[in-house]
């Protein structure tokens, strides 16, 4: 499960861009920023390691294509279309030109045309006839000849507004009413007499009333295993895997292996074999790769396809690895039921990493990591960990302090946010991930993953579990004796940036009265819960704008405490009413109108609401045999350049 940034909400410090550095700031596109991520940590490591990185960052590329997919029945014809136009400079009028290109990398950024983070449609700035005639340009009739059928599903607001709607409107079903393309044809109810034997990795589709799986697998060499949905991709990424193996430790060769196996058979049992074996694994170069989450599907069962390659930041590790070290002493001092604790606690892996790539459906904006999702690999074997201190150094470096001076209660909010903010949400990054989603115990009348059962709130009711976590161990002793805090002024500006985001998160959501994205839905319910049953959290209003307070950090500690039991409990005992209780009463809607005047607000500071990473290019120099002999590194700053030189891999079909 991932912890996504609040962006320059919450996590950004104040401190300014070194003087004389190349900001990683690179362009802005509306209220998106783009930004280069850097890992200098790759020129330390031994030519076996960055030959074996190489190979793994080419694999990462070759999945890519998937998410367009995944995300829309059209979204790879529209990527393409797109593309045709962007690569055609000199042919197309300028202003129409400008503004595909412009559009183009909003619908990289966003793996399509519906907003990554709130789900919500967004439109080009240019009308179909013009996108017809840019393509007649360019030379490509094949695509202009099909901008009519195409044009709903770019131009048209009405038509499949939201990708994952779990508050639908209209008397759709929840399925029904979100425009991704897990399933084809396919009511919610048309699920209840159907098992899923690829319940991760399938598209499901209505087939003249009868239902059948797609699975998302290459097949085997051996045709045993016949190719499914994106063997295309799949098949590439295997190769690419294949050439890693050869320069990977023996145990990550292992795992390397077992990845490839379920990318070509699908099978659930080898998704669980490869996690066994990845978790168990911490190497200095290390990736994530295959379908993950499932955030994307209303009914959190589909994982969408992911992948980064990171470099561990021994720099900061240690303070990841006390915490890790300690699992088993937070989680006797849980506030849930001992029935739902863990007996000694496995250690997880715990490390901060810097990132050479990320595609997919992996977003820079994702600062932590913890995985494997799966209850079967993690509650026997333990969990890895990731802090991306590469994505946070970034966001730091990229902008200063706006957000909190303007946002904050007091003068005192603020002073306590300049010295322990950004040390706060580091922290709280790192125990979420850490100590956060591997605790707890389920109870053993449940037969399957807690989200077969608890469905569409699943992920934000873990979401929110996990930073409970951070919340309650916050003040604890232990964190000053481990040497990670100084002062429970780290935990107040904790406290301080949980009640304040259900404030400054409507930013993020231009449209309507509820929220679908699952961390934001966590971070409004945490603190409308808190509010309504402590009173420790209140809203105030002064001279026409709206503050979040907190008045009572003990108060609010306890209303942690008494969400976190609540929360475990439910989780362990799969119990669907209660957090759909929950979260439809404190976590889905909001006031329109303060989310205007805090749009108002923020618009006035004149900061990026999103970001999108720039990868790393890795550029491998071979030998007469065909033997990586070399690999140099650099950082691009050009996402165009990037993107269009990821979807060359599929040029030639």
């Amino acid at each position: 499960m991932i912890r996504r940034a609040l962006a320059v909400l919450v996590i950004l410090s104040v401190n300014s861009v070194l003087a004389g550095a190349e900001s990683p700031l690179v362009e802005r596109v509306d209220k998106t920023a783009f930004i280069q991520i850097e890992a200098d940590s790759f020129r330390s490591l031994a030519p076996r390691q960055q030959a074996l990185a190489y190979w793994l960052t080419e694999a990462s590329i070759a999945i890519d294509p998937i998410i367009y997919d995944q995300m829309s029945r059209f979204g790879l014809r529209q990527k393409e279309t797109l593309e045709a136009v962007v690569l055609a400079k000199d042919k197309v009028d300028g202003q129409t030109y400008s503004q595909v290109l412009t559009f183009t990398k909003l619908f990289w950024a966003n793996k399509g045309n519906h907003h990554e983070q709130t789900g919500q449609k967004f439109l080009p700035p240019f009308t179909p006839d013009r996108l017809r005639a840019a393509l007649l340009a360019a030379g490509r009739k094949d695509l202009a000849a099909g901008i009519d059928e195409l044009a709903p599903s770019l131009f048209d607001p009405s038509f499949e507004p939201v990708l994952t709607a779990k508050t639908p409107e209209g008397g759709k079903d929840i399925i029904e009413a979100s425009s991704n393309n897990f399933y084809l044809g396919v009511k919610l109810a048309d699920l209840q007499q159907f098992t899923e034997h690829y319940r991760l990795n399938s598209r499901v589709i209505n087939e003249g009333g009868k239902l059948r799986e797609e699975v998302y697998r290459a097949g085997t060499p051996d045709g045993r295993v016949k190719p499914g949905r994106y063997a295309e991709y799949l098949r590439k990424a295997v190769g690419y895997l294949n050439q890693a193996r050869e320069y990977a430790e023996p145990q990550q060769a292992a795992v390397i292996g077992a990845l490839i196996r379920f990318y070509e058979t699908g099978e659930y049992a080898d998704w669980l074999n490869f996690g066994m074996l990845w978790v168990q694994n911490n190497p200095t170069v290390d990736f994530a790769s295959g379908f993950i989450e499932t955030y994307r599907d209303a009914r959190a069962a589909k994982g969408t396809a992911q992948t980064f390659v990171c470099v561990t930041d021994e720099k900061l590790s240690a303070s990841m690895r006390k915490i890790a070290a300690n699992a088993s002493y937070f989680e006797g001092r849980a506030p849930w039921d001992d029935r739902y604790k863990q007996q000694n606690a496995r250690p997880p892996v715990a490390k901060a990493v810097e990132t050479l790539i990320e595609t997919a459906d992996f977003h820079v904006s994702t600062i932590g990591d913890n995985l494997p999702n799966e209850n079967e690999v993690h509650e026997k074997y333990g969990t890895k960990n990731f802090l991306f201190s590469s994505a946070t150094r970034a966001f730091d470096e990229a902008v200063g302090g706006k957000v909190a001076e303007e946002f904050a209660a007091s003068p005192e909010e603020i002073a306590r946010f300049e010295k322990y903010g950004p040390g706060a949400e580091e922290l709280m990054t790192a125990m979420h991930e850490v100590i956060g989603h591997g605790s707890g115990k389920l109870s053993p009348k449940l037969t399957q993953d807690p989200g077969s059962y608890l469905k569409e709130y699943y992920s934000t009711l873990e979401e929110a579990r996990a930073d409970l976590v951070a919340l309650w161990n916050v003040f604890d002793p232990k964190l000053k004796e481990l040497g990670l805090i100084t002062s429970d002024e780290t935990g107040r500006a904790m406290y301080d940036a949980a009640a304040r985001v259900m404030l400054t998160q409507l930013a993020r959501i231009p449209k309507g009265d509820a929220i679908e994205e699952d961390h934001q839905r966590d971070r409004q319910l945490i603190a409308r819960y808190i509010m309504d049953k402590t009173g420790a959290i209140a809203l105030e209003s002064r001279n026409g704008k709206t503050f979040v307070i907190v008045k009572d950090y003990k108060k609010m500690h306890q209303g942690v405490g008494m969400l976190l039991s609540e929360l475990m409990r439910i989780k362990a005992e799969g119990d669907y009413p209660a957090i759909k209780a929950l979260i439809d009463a404190y976590g889905v809607h909001f006031d329109p109108k303060l989310r205007d005047e805090v749009s108002r607000r923020y618009a006035r500071l004149d900061l990026p609401t999103y970001w999108t990473g720039i990868n790393a290019d890795l550029a491998a120099r071979f030998d007469k045999d065909g033997k990586v002999s070399s690999v140099g590194i650099s950082y691009p700053r050009d996402y165009v350049k990037q993107q269009l030189s990821y979807s060359a891999l599929y040029e030639a079909r």
